[in-house]
């Protein structure tokens, strides 16, 4: 199929890498020119494992290719995709302007008799039937009768580090429509994808816009839940990471999603929960569970900072902190709502040093953290970050981080004290190797 992907961000530039894998024509279509020039490079603008050696594959054989040219990408498509972003607005719904915008390129530039458009950003319920209205006034100004179009919801449910795999073997495709037309031309353009198992679940246009925000909310419920019941139990003096074992084992319950921590970030679970709370007052309704989700996780990210101060004291003036992790989750450069940028922010409006290390989020960090570069530095190394630092704070759990030379750690910390942020060495006796060791919801001595 002849594919275009308008929005070359996280979600469409994985989209379109992966449809051209599977031999469709993509054009990737963006109105940023330093972006659509670095990719025509072969440079990717994120870090996603797997996702450049796709697209420079894809891109050599002439299956993937990216533009700014609107006319070019649009005209001759059999399926359009809307991958632009839905950032916040300042009541915490979702901004739609740049689904908008495309809206009223797609009804300027289509020609094909026939068309699905399909949303693939992450949109309130109702989005569809604006895209479709925008579309059918944009033709009607053009005066064109020989087209026709149906618009789809098909929202993505990737995660960030493992995208690619995601994409090529997904655990379910979620497509609205009420057109047979639709649906069978996205049940052929998903069907390579879905030869083991039929994992396609077609629904009204509707339902399929709430199943992302509803399962990004029970997600996110999930993290929340258990951050709150590690905060009991440091209180009773209980240990989470027993507790998590004995819910987990519960089959109605599950492992997935209840690592007690410093709090969730990324680009969809803060939005997406803020917007679907925002949405059900647009209808007179109160989701207070959404709404204690959202406190539980401000809370959460305050906890390392609380941690920090009852040790050292409100006064950081003259201490140097080494922290590991500024991405909100590993295997990803992705800093937004990052728990790393609230315990920067609060560490050095009390006088506090940092000194931070990333496998991969050093391009964002300089973004994210630009009016703190006076007092964080970014090192080259987890090692490097260690150096006359108070003690060592763990944020992000990569995996270079899980069996470090402890020794070392030691030796170039000033006290060997870790505060962890992810529980990552829970199974070691830290105290035998030396350490003041603070968790998540386990009783410190001090507390």
């Amino acid at each position: 199929m002849h594919i275009t992907i308008i929005g070359s961000g996280y979600v469409g530039l994985v989209a379109g890498a992966c449809f051209a894998q599977m031999g469709n024509n993509v054009i990737c279509l963006d109105v940023d020119s330093k972006k659509i020039s670095r990719l025509q490079k072969g440079e990717i603008p994120i870090y996603e494992p797997g996702l450049e050696s796709l697209v420079r594959e894809n891109t050599t054989l002439g299956t993937l290719c990216f533009t700014t040219d609107k006319k070019e990408a649009i005209s001759n498509a059999q399926v359009i995709f809307i991958a632009v972003g839905t950032p916040m607005g300042d009541d915490g719904s979702a901004d739609l302007s740049y689904v908008r915008d495309v809206a009223v390129d797609i009804g300027t530039y289509i020609e094909r008799e026939y068309v699905v458009i399909v949303d693939k950003s992450t949109v309130p319920v109702g989005t569809a039937e604006q895209v479709r209205k925008l579309i059918q006034s944009t033709l009607q100004k053009r005066h064109i009768t020989s087209v026709s179009f149906d618009v789809v919801s098909n929202p993505e449910f990737l995660k960030e580090g493992v995208a690619i795999k995601d994409f090529m073997s997904p655990d379910r495709v979620v497509i609205g429509t009420d057109s047979t037309r639709a649906l069978d031309t996205m049940k052929t353009l998903y069907s390579p994808f879905l030869l083991k198992s039929d994992r396609l679940i077609s629904m009204g246009i509707e339902s399929a816009e709430m199943t992302k925000y509803a399962a990004n909310a029970m997600l996110a419920t999930k993290i929340s839940f258990i951050n709150e019941m590690s905060q009991i139990c440091e209180r009773v003096g209980a240990n989470i990471n027993d507790v998590r074992l004995g819910i987990g084992s519960d089959a109605r319950i599950g492992y997935s999603f209840i690592y007690p921590g410093c709090g969730y970030g990324g680009s969809c679970f803060p939005k997406d929960v803020r917007a679907l709370e925002k949405t059900a007052k647009d209808f007179g309704y109160d989701a207070q569970i959404l709404s204690a989700v959202q406190r539980v996780n401000n809370a959460q990210k305050m906890l390392l900072v609380e941690k920090i101060v009852r040790h050292f004291g409100q006064d950081l003036s003259g201490l140097s902190f080494a922290l590991w992790g500024l991405s909100f989750k590993p295997e990803t450069d992705d800093m937004r709502e990052a728990s790393s940028l609230v315990l920067i922010e609060e560490l050095s409006k009390k006088g506090a040093k940092i000194k931070a290390y990333d496998p991969k989020a050093y391009e964002q960090a300089r973004f994210y953290l630009k009016d703190y570069m006076q007092s964080i530095s970014l090192e080259a190394s987890k090692y490097e970050a260690l150096k006359d630092c108070a003690a060592l704070v763990i944020v992000t759990e990569w995996r270079e981080f899980r069996s470090p030379d402890f020794d070392e750690i030691a030796k170039l910390l000033v006290n060997p004290i870790i505060f962890d942020g992810r529980n990552i060495y829970q199974h070691l006796d830290m105290e035998s190797k030396g350490f003041e060791y603070y968790q998540i919801g386990v009783k410190h001595n001090n507390n």
